[in-house]
């Protein structure tokens, strides 16, 4: 994770984004991230854009602001 754009995180990735390469990484960082299983982490827009938005099943607002902050 690189920073933060006003409620957005900003990530640098070396995938490739050929065959959803980088898109697999970003759901693969973020599972690590916030410590749920890869399986609740979907890209929920932008597949093909520089900005995604990212859903995380299983875990409130509340408690993934937590996880990132520590």
């Amino acid at each position: 994770m690189t920073g933060e754009v006003g409620n957005a995180l900003r990530l640098s990735l070396a995938a490739s984004p050929v065959d959803g390469q980088a898109n697999d990484a970003r759901i693969e960082f973020f599972a690590k991230l916030l410590k749920v299983p890869r399986s609740s982490v979907t890209i929920a827009s932008g597949q093909t854009s520089r900005n995604k938005m990212v859903r995380v099943a299983g875990a409130s607002a509340d408690e993934l602001h937590a996880r990132i902050a520590t």
